[in-house]
């Protein structure tokens, strides 16, 4: 009899314990519905919006679908995933490096390593010889939809372009373009390549900048080409020293010339007038002449002795009745005109 007496206790006991389990569950659930709640409302909320930096632009997409591309500032999205958006500088200009590689140690110095990336930098020429090119390329997103979605990988996809490209070109050119002079025009023609190429791709990418880093002979014939790349820019610097002086001497020259003719037209010009009125005032007094010879005479006599006398220091007067007398007038003009 105790033992089913026990047994009926603890059964008992055992209700008593479920039944105020369940009274307390049904005060714990709320809660939980309630934390679960605000849980929820809370991911929502901070999925509701995003922030756009000054050289972004965010593509909204909707279940997958590109609703909206914003600029920078404030947004707000559906939540919960219904939105999506992707981040893209569409203000900054990305560079790629072929044949090195740059990067920054602990202490901020930028180290330079072009180990192991032989596979990009040896380049065939036109010519069959190699040479060692390191080169940067910089480009822009124009288009951040097509970026993202137009092909899988497009930061790839502009390497293996540039890469291309870059093989082309140099490729139609001899070594000794590469190494010394064509730089310039041959990094040109490579960027309309690549331009034309991405074009075609349609992927939303603007090739800003492409710049040699680089550009070195094989080890072996290193020295060689260095030399012959010296006598080159000496080269092309006698020649630009030559041009500078030819710019400044030849104007010159032919400003001197020109004002010596135009000298020479001026001299000739006045002994000419001179000339004719030299012969017009004859032809004048010629045919004075003929009309009143003694008068003329008389005053052409005259006019010359006016001109003579002022530079004469003494005049010695002689006629003949001083012959007689043997005394010779003399006519002190140097006295006279120093007034003593």
């Amino acid at each position: 009899m105790k033992k089913v007496d026990f047994e009926r206790n603890n059964n008992a006991d055992i209700v008593e314990q479920a039944s105020n389990y369940l009274a307390n569950g049904k005060k714990i659930i709320p809660a939980i519905i309630i934390i679960v709640i605000v849980f929820v409302v809370l991911i929502g909320l901070s999925s509701s919006y995003y922030t756009v930096e000054p050289e972004e632009k965010a593509v909204v997409l909707r279940l997958g679908k590109v609703i909206a591309i914003e600029s920078s500032g404030l947004h707000f999205m559906l939540p919960f995933g219904i939105d999506k958006t992707y981040k893209i500088k569409t203000e900054r200009i990305f560079k790629e490096e072929f044949g090195f590689k740059t990067s920054n140690s602990s202490s901020g110095r930028t180290t330079y390593d072009n180990r192991n990336r032989l596979d990009e930098s040896l380049i065939l020429t036109g010519d069959l010889n190699v040479s060692e090119i390191e080169w940067i390329v910089q480009y822009k997103i124009d288009d951040p939809v097509k970026f993202l979605f137009k092909i899988k990988d497009p930061v790839g996809t502009i390497r293996d372009i540039s890469e291309a490209a870059t093989r082309k070109i140099i490729g139609n050119a001899n070594v000794t373009d590469v190494l010394t002079t064509e730089r310039a025009s041959l990094a040109n023609a490579i960027q309309s390549e690549m331009q034309k190429s991405l074009k075609k791709y349609d992927i939303g990418v603007r090739i800003e900048t492409y710049k040699f880093q680089d550009v070195n002979p094989p080890s072996k014939v290193k020295t060689a080409f260095n030399a012959v790349n010296e006598a080159e820019q000496q080269k092309e610097s006698m020649i630009q020293n030559a041009k500078e002086q030819y710019n400044n001497q030849v104007p010159k020259a032919r400003g001197e010339a020109k004002s010596t003719l135009q000298k020479a037209e001026g001299y000739a010009m006045e002994r000419v007038n001179i000339a004719q009125g030299d012969a017009n005032r004859f032809i004048a007094l010629l045919n004075e002449y003929k009309k009143y010879p003694e008068v003329t005479r008389t005053r052409m006599y005259l006019e010359t002795m006016e001109r003579i006398y002022p530079k004469m220091k003494e005049i010695i007067i002689v006629d003949g009745d001083s012959s007689k007398t043997g005394v010779t007038p003399l006519l002190p003009l140097q006295t006279w005109e120093g007034g003593k």
